[in-house]
């Protein structure tokens, strides 16, 4: 990545990114408000976080302002110097899955979606401290980014864990999963692709269940729990409060 883009990034750290670019408008010209699957949190950084982010983010960290610079899909190739499997996170908090499978599976690359900036940067020095070179992240909102900056086929695993349930029914429409995004994602697995999603909310668990069985190209369900997923602080919390873990597992036809 270019100083020039390295520069934007780090004067943006501690503020909200432009999550969505090319920002749609309405017809007076104003930003139309659109749907998102998550909130904003704060953005300040610790200490550590801040120093992870100084070494590392300027190589390994896609932000809207790059994106802008685009005039095609991510060259993925380019951005992580090699060609490999390519296993995407929708959501990876601190980056505890990230960081334990990219250090685990070097074979593979890992792309990790997060819009909290905080996050970016834990997930960043816990790559650096597990010495794993392997994974990159983007700061751009991912049900936008699937659509506009990855090829179909193009992605052998998606994981989407414990994302945000939005309980309440006028939220539902806020919920990730749902349609279009879903025919969106699963056109982007390969042939035999997986996508791998949990939840610590029943009646999330039951929402996943029924949206994914809408997509013809998902054959799929619940499953036991997936053996390479740490136990994060999400499902940590959700045991402590005495919730059911629900894992489920799709198949690219």
């Amino acid at each position: 990545m270019s100083d020039d883009k390295h520069g934007k990034l780090a004067r943006s750290r501690n503020t909200s990114p432009e999550s969505r670019p090319h920002v749609r408008l309405t017809e007076d010209g104003r930003p139309l408000r659109e749907v998102l699957s998550y909130a904003r949190r704060g953005s300040r950084f610790t200490a550590k976080q801040s120093g992870a982010w100084d070494r590392l983010a300027g190589d390994w960290v896609f932000g809207a302002d790059a994106v802008e610079d685009l005039d095609g899909p991510l060259d993925l190739s380019a951005w992580f110097g090699r060609q490999a499997p390519l296993y995407v996170e929708i959501g990876s908090g601190v980056g505890e899955t990230t960081a334990s499978y990219a250090a685990a599976h070097p074979d593979v690359n890992v792309l990790a979606f997060e819009v909290w900036l905080p996050g970016v940067a834990d997930t960043l020095a816990r790559l650096e401290a597990a010495g794993a070179t392997n994974a990159r992240l983007c700061t751009v909102d991912a049900a936008w980014s699937l659509g506009e900056l990855f090829a179909p086929g193009s992605i052998t695993e998606l994981w989407t864990l414990f994302p945000d349930p939005w309980h309440k029914k006028r939220h539902h429409k806020r919920r990730l999963i749902n349609q279009p995004f879903v025919g969106t994602a699963a056109s982007r697995l390969v042939e035999g692709g997986v996508w791998r999603l949990a939840t610590d909310w029943a009646d999330y668990a039951e929402h996943i269940a029924e949206v994914m069985a809408t997509e013809p190209a998902l054959a799929g369900g619940p499953v036991a729990r997936w053996e390479d997923r740490p136990l994060t602080k999400f499902e940590r919390r959700g045991l402590a409060e005495g919730r059911e873990i629900a894992d489920f597992a799709y198949r690219r036809r």
